[in-house]
């Protein structure tokens, strides 16, 4: 497991390219046969990618959570997108087909991760948060998400929002997931842009062709920077930063989010006059 400590506006002003990708962007989340992890010091958010072929992925303890297993004080949110397969808790097996997601609660004390053919490996999205409670196991396919559709064709962010773990759809703690897909000719996301000081952000890029890529927005309104980002590779976006991005093609995105709330709408709206 990697360590990211946390960071402020005034260090990250001072950040070149390299310094700023890394910091901020996980691009070796995701590879065949392997689980890699994050632990992001800021929220105590854990972020992950788990590709199994030819055997399972365990959840395995580190010294940087210092229990006596995974979640015995944390929840986790899984998202599979890749080929089918299948999350196992505690025994229980969750079959996971693309764009599908999972809750995981606290005090689940094993959990694995598996493809149902090697040769098309599934690909999960990891990302575990600190937990004071425990909920109900949940499996959410996209259908059963709540979902809200933003933007306008005229500023080419006509999107729909799909939200999986969610207060209208299931309890956590302070875990939020969920899934935002663009209309075609639509590029950019998270516009008009805005920051939310109570919570921490992580998204997750996808769907994007080799040869293409997003450019995500981040930095203070009056200071801002941008993160070249390839396909399945994620960005930490602190709760003093904003987060858009747009893209020079197609491209799906998950959002994350930990902190003071859940609340969907709690966010600083920042006028695009203001944006330097």
């Amino acid at each position: 497991m990697v360590a990211k400590e946390p960071t402020n506006a005034r260090y990250a002003k001072a950040l070149d390219t390299e310094g700023l990708r890394n910091e901020y962007l996980l691009d070796t989340l995701f590879a065949e046969g392997t689980t890699n992890l994050v632990y992001c010091h800021e929220d105590r958010v854990i972020v992950g990618g788990s590709m199994p072929t030819n055997k399972e992925e365990r959840l395995e303890l580190s010294k940087e959570i210092g229990t006596q297993y995974f979640l015995e004080r944390r929840e986790l949110g899984c998202f599979n997108i890749g080929a089918p397969g299948r999350i196992t808790a505690d025994g229980q097996t969750i079959e996971l087909g693309t764009n599908d997601a999972v809750y995981i609660p606290k005090g689940t004390k094993q959990v694995s991760c598996s493809s149902s053919d090697p040769n098309e490996p599934a690909c999960f999205y990891l990302v575990s948060t600190p937990a004071h409670a425990e909920y109900p196991l949940k499996k959410i396919s996209i259908n059963e998400a709540a979902n809200v559709k933003l933007g306008s064709p005229e500023l080419g962010n006509v999107r729909t929002i799909y939200q999986f773990i969610h207060p209208d759809v299931l309890d956590t703690c302070q875990l939020s997931m969920g899934l935002t897909m663009l209309e075609k000719g639509s590029l950019w996301n998270t516009m008009p842009p805005h920051s939310h000081g109570r919570r921490i952000e992580v998204y997750l890029y996808f769907n994007i062709p080799e040869d293409q890529a997003v450019f995500h927005i981040m930095g203070t309104p009056d200071e801002t920077r941008h993160l070249v980002v390839r396909n399945r590779q994620a960005v930490l976006s602190p709760s003093w930063s904003i987060h858009s991005g747009v893209g020079t093609s197609s491209y799906t995105f998950i959002w994350a989010m930990a902190g003071e709330n859940r609340t969907f709408t709690d966010m600083d709206n920042i006028s695009i006059n203001d944006l330097k």
